[in-house]
């Protein structure tokens, strides 16, 4: 008899993956995610009303959610598979997290919504199945609408560590083949950026962002010494990946 491994792993992912990785209390890495998600997601919304209408996949224990609605964003829900995940987001006071498979809803749902957010889930699925919630994504977006991914970045250093330190993950990307996947399933005004950056400590946070310009240069050393072009090739842990749905 075969096993599906996903009902086996994301079962309780939190504790055997996500909890276990970030070394600290759940507590604490919910208000960390929030943190960074207030600095790396949020800016990109600078054009939504706070009355859009926001679908967050894969929302874990809600700390994007409740970035969202600290900012004012007051018409939003999520969904997760981990039942885990859910009862704690809701234990942190995010009751708009459901539980449920977020393909499974946008093929059977016929809602329509200004923005889709996906963090660090889009890794999750095969190439066919990612094509598949791409176009469906997009089939979901009202006109104008944004689709925005966080997911692990390929041309990262060391990038296994955070590319296949989970089990679960299914594909990998860099800029240029999110950009061109993207396009692919119909969204325009695709753009791939960076993400956000930052450790405690005033000292420490100097210290790397020396020790980051400094890595950059020689990876871009790297690139021309082999005459590769540096345009669209970003070396962040992670890739921040927004397309718009322009008809």
């Amino acid at each position: 008899m075969s096993v599906e491994y996903r009902k086996v792993l994301y079962a309780n992912y939190h504790t055997t993956q996500s909890g276990r990785a970030s070394l600290t209390s759940a507590e604490a890495l919910f208000e960390r995610e929030k943190r960074q998600f207030e600095r790396e997601i949020l800016p990109l919304l600078h054009s939504a009303s706070k009355t859009s209408r926001i679908f967050d996949m894969g929302c874990g224990s809600g700390s994007l959610l409740k970035g969202l609605k600290d900012a004012g964003y007051t018409n939003v829900i999520g969904m997760d598979l981990s039942e885990e995940q859910v009862n704690m987001a809701h234990d942190f006071g995010v009751s708009e997290v459901v539980l449920g498979d977020a393909m499974q809803f946008f093929r059977s749902s016929e809602e329509q919504f200004d923005v889709i957010t996906g963090m660090d889930i889009i890794e999750h699925f095969t190439k066919d199945e990612l094509v598949e919630l791409l176009q469906l994504i997009q089939s979901k977006l009202k006109k104008g609408g944004i689709a925005i991914f966080r997911t692990p970045n390929m041309d990262a250093p060391i990038a296994t560590a955070f590319a296949i330190g989970d089990f679960t993950h299914e594909n990998y990307l860099n800029a240029s083949s999110a950009e061109q996947v993207m396009l692919s399933c119909g969204f325009s005004n695709v753009s791939v950026v960076p993400s956000f950056m930052r450790v405690n400590g005033f000292l420490k946070e100097g210290l790397r962002g020396i020790l980051y310009r400094l890595l950059n240069l020689r990876l871009k050393l790297q690139l021309f010494a082999t005459a590769r072009s540096t345009q669209k090739v970003l070396f962040t842990p992670n890739l921040i990946i927004v397309g718009v749905k322009s008809n």
